[in-house]
């Protein structure tokens, strides 16, 4: 991931990119381009925030669009086709540690564990890590956060990921269910939900294990945004995390069922009821942040994750790729 993302901030230094400016409309508001890694029931509080109008509230208009992969949500923040990237920090990270000017900067935590499952071809009562060894597991692209994060779970209980057919790293994460379906040889793979329990409810494969739970907290969706833009946008920044703060609250304060009902928009075809066992599932393993303030302890664990997968050849410097002040600002009002 890190040389894909290095090539392509490179690109961006000889195109310019077409992309319609943000900024404030003549009615008042204030248009934020929002580019997401992927679109997952795992960042429910943002579109909880987007439907139930907390945006809105603050006079903020999302433009929403899915980057597809870290490194090109990173790419649009950077290029100025996006204003804000969700995405793990980890493509923050990269680009402190290669030196770019105007680096990105990561304002505010949505997820604070591994939000996938482990899915096995039976069932396992008894799961343990440590019995993985010698079996095909479908990980996810090398360089990612969830096969890093993987690779730090299964290290940690003894089991080597040295083989690379074993330890799986060739599939793209949108293909991932579908070769696990048809190659019989892979004995386990991730999933994320919905697709997790709808795989399970089908009696495809059974959910063993939670690599979130496993792995501890780790600060893994962020939101992002270029030094620059932050600097002349802290208000908006500020009513932002105050939006997806309340998206949060809300889940908090209402039952899944609830939640699926504000839900439902974002996920046209996938039924209330498996958004609401979805929201269970995260719930359970307490996978959403419950400030956006990020801490030192954790986005230490992070790049400890990184630097186990071989993907880090330097730490990056915590106070210079984290800015709390908003957070920490809006949690001080909210404290009064």
């Amino acid at each position: 991931m890190k040389k894909k993302l290095t090539a392509l901030l490179t690109a961006l230094t000889l195109l310019i990119f077409p992309a319609a400016l943000g900024g404030c409309s003549d009615d008042g508001t204030t248009t934020v381009r929002l580019s997401e890694v992927t679109h997952s029931i795992f960042y429910a509080p943002l579109y909880i925030a987007i439907n139930n109008g907390y945006f809105a509230d603050e006079n903020i208009t999302i433009e929403l669009s899915n980057g597809g992969g870290a490194d090109k949500v990173m790419t649009s923040v950077i290029s100025g086709a996006a204003d804000v990237g969700l995405m793990g920090p980890e493509a923050a990270i990269y680009c402190h540690v290669e030196g770019q000017r105007d680096y990105p900067i990561i304002f505010g935590q949505l997820t604070r564990c591994d939000g996938s499952f482990l899915v096995g071809r039976k069932p396992e009562p008894d799961f343990d890590w440590a019995n993985l060894g010698g079996k095909h597991i479908l990980a996810g692209r090398s360089g990612g956060v969830p096969a890093m994060t993987l690779q730090w779970v299964l290290n940690q209980h003894g089991v080597s990921t040295d083989n690379g057919k074993l330890f799986d790293t060739s599939v793209e994460f949108n293909a991932m269910v579908g070769a696990f379906d048809t190659d019989k040889s892979i004995d386990y793979t991730t999933m994320f939900e919905p697709t997790a329990s709808e795989y399970v409810a089908l009696g495809k494969g059974y959910i063993v294990a939670s690599v979130g739970e496993a792995s501890g907290e780790v600060p893994y969706t962020a939101f992002s945004a270029q030094k620059s833009w932050l600097k002349d946008n802290r208000g908006t920044a500020k009513g932002f995390l105050k939006a997806v703060m309340r998206g949060y609250k809300y889940m908090t304060e209402n039952t899944p069922e609830t939640v699926a009902k504000s839900l439902k928009k974002s996920f046209i075809g996938t039924s209330e009821t498996s958004i609401a066992a979805s929201v269970k599932s995260y719930l359970a393993i307490d996978a959403w942040a419950h400030t956006p303030v990020m801490s030192r302890t954790a986005f230490d664990h992070l790049q400890e994750i990184m630097e186990n997968a071989g993907t880090l050849e330097s730490r990056a410097d915590y106070n210079r790729a984290v800015d709390n002040s908003i957070a920490t600002a809006l949690l001080e009002e909210q404290n009064a």
